[in-house]
């Protein structure tokens, strides 16, 4: 499923296409997208493919085309402080976008059939933590993944206001979805080969709504012997933060507001791209001479060729002093503000330490 938008040459590219074609709508959804960059979810030797628009699996490991994903992002209509529900959250790359959007007081849990996935998911939202800039433009509501088959969910599991299934929904197994959902709740999920948005009105009352034309792989039936019992499937408790770690995002809350950054949301700009140099040939006449009773052909040098050489000359200084200014912007842009003034504080190492999630750089 995808191909609806161009390839791009990297994620801010393939951004731009899908806001083009209308699949980003919203500004939350773009910063969420331009942060979270998808290629870091391929496995290394596939990277190539990961700005095209369609989707992608090696062995258990499976993303969606980046249309599906916009779509869903779109249809879920997250705010800061939902609390959501992925099931079959596979590399949890759209679980990590979905969590910038939702904030520290939100509440992200995942679900997934194959322990190497959770495994894999885990390994990649350790490296956004640590390694990725966009963790400190964000105040993030980082997911928790388990194990286990999402139709074996504990019936006396909490409800969420935001759930998402990233796997086809037989029409028997829909009242199974919304008995997890909230009143005034969005569920998302492809049932009968369309991506439905369905809104919880009341305890018995919903509105449903086709988003897309889609193919899925049905939701994996668990399988076991006769009279086995299943393996039910615990979700993750809903702890209240403690104050330790309230301080902490109320600090990192203050110094980006120092920043100018409005709270951790400031825009996620992009570095302006080189511009490709424009290469002048120096042109050259094929003319005919005739040597003896024999018409020979000559390159004869055309008249403009000495201008030609000299604007070519110049345009290479312009281009050359404009990378110059490029490559400034460029460092600059890498420069971690919220960091610098962590570190600056005078605070103990390992306090400061803490303030920064224990990240390295």
């Amino acid at each position: 499923m995808g191909g609806a938008v161009s390839a791009g040459e990297d994620n801010d590219d393939l951004i731009d296409n899908l806001k083009e074609a209308q699949y980003i709508r919203t500004e939350k959804v773009e910063q969420a997208f331009r942060a979270i960059d998808r290629g870091d979810y391929y496995l290394d030797g596939y990277r190539d493919s990961a700005y095209k628009d369609l989707a992608w699996k090696h062995g258990n490991i499976h993303l969606s085309a980046p249309c599906i994903y916009s779509e869903v992002m779109e249809a879920l209509k997250l705010q800061p402080g939902l609390s959501f529900l992925n099931l079959g959250s596979g590399t949890g790359y759209l679980s990590t976008m979905v969590g910038l959007i939702i904030g520290p007081f939100g509440v992200n849990h995942g679900v997934e059939l194959h322990t190497d996935v959770v495994e894999y998911a885990r390994e990649k939202l350790d490296e956004f933590i640590k390694n990725s800039d966009s963790f400190d433009k964000f105040e993030f509501c980082e997911p928790v993944f388990v194990v286990g088959n999402c139709l074996e969910i504990s019936t006396d599991s909490h409800q969420y206001d935001r759930i998402y299934c990233g796997a086809g929904v037989q029409k028997e197994q829909e009242n199974y979805m919304k008995v997890l959902l909230k009143v005034g709740g969005i569920l998302v999920m492809p049932i009968e080969d369309q991506l439905t948005q369905i809104i919880r009105t009341g305890q018995s009352t919903w509105e449903s709504k086709n988003i897309l034309a889609v193919s899925f792989a049905s939701l994996a039936q668990q399988n076991r012997a006769d009279g086995e019992k299943p393996d039910t499937v615990h979700l993750p408790p809903v702890t209240v933060r403690s104050l330790q770690d309230l301080s902490r995002i109320y600090i990192r809350r203050t110094l980006r507001s120092l920043a100018g950054e409005e709270g951790g949301r400031g825009s996620l700009q992009r570095v302006p791209q080189k511009r490709k140099r424009r290469r002048c040939r120096r042109r050259r006449i094929n003319t005919y001479v005739f040597v003896g009773n024999q018409l020979i052909p000559q390159m004869v040098e055309s008249e403009e060729e000495e201008h030609t050489e000299e604007e070519q000359k110049e345009v290479e200084e312009v281009e050359e002093e404009e990378d110059r200014d490029i490559g400034d912007i460029e460092i600059l842009k890498q420069v971690n503000v919220l960091r610098e003034q962590i570190m600056s504080l005078p605070l103990p190492e390992a306090l400061k330490a803490y303030l920064l999630y224990y990240r390295e750089k």
